[in-house]
């Protein structure tokens, strides 16, 4: 006899309008996304880049083939040559698949001379499958963007110091990272 009269009087119909009717008035939990932007949390994993030394406009990699070790997708390649006259390793291929990437950072984490990060940007869909194929010169190229929009005066990636591991156990880059000046690297 109840679930009749309820059925009757559609009490449960009015009940779900009721809190249509509540939320209405409420403020939406949801961003206007292309016109309002998400703030960026400390730590964020987007788009790779290549950071580019300040001093000589060149990358930071020096072929060490760490990141391309530690890689659990390995979607990073890495080629080098030789320098005859130092024997030093010179990058001539840097290439990193951006689908196939997980976006751990062990490779920001692994490398001795800070030369990779994953920056802030997330904005990157593409219609062409091919441009989030990142090379040497487009890891470069994001690098760029990315200094270019960023607002602080200096940059220092979260990976690049591990906390909870003792300095004397890093290379001696990761030991004591320098920032890297934005307004600098801007004028360059």
């Amino acid at each position: 006899m109840r679930q009749l009269i309820k059925k009757l009087l559609l009490i449960d119909l009015i009940k779900g309008l009721l809190i249509t009717l509540k939320t209405i008035f409420t403020h939406p939990v949801t961003i206007r996304y292309p016109k309002q932007k998400r703030e960026i949390t400390e730590g964020f994993r987007g788009r790779h880049a290549l950071v580019r030394d300040p001093e000589t406009g060149k990358e930071r990699c020096v072929a060490c083939l760490r990141c391309v070790r530690v890689c659990p997708s390995q979607c990073i390649r890495v080629e080098y040559t030789e320098d005859p006259t130092s024997g030093a390793r010179v990058l001539t291929k840097y290439e990193i698949e951006a689908f196939r990437c997980i976006y751990c950072a062990y490779c920001v984490e692994v490398c001795p001379v800070n030369a990779i990060v994953l920056t802030e940007y997330y904005e990157y869909a593409v219609y062409d499958k091919e441009e989030n194929y990142f090379t040497k010169d487009k890891l470069l190229q994001n690098w760029d963007e990315f200094i270019a929009g960023y607002k602080g005066d200096s940059y220092l990636n979260k990976f690049w110091y591990l906390k909870g591991i003792e300095r004397r156990r890093l290379p001696f880059e990761k030991r004591f990272p320098k920032p890297i000046n934005v307004k600098m690297e801007a004028k360059q």
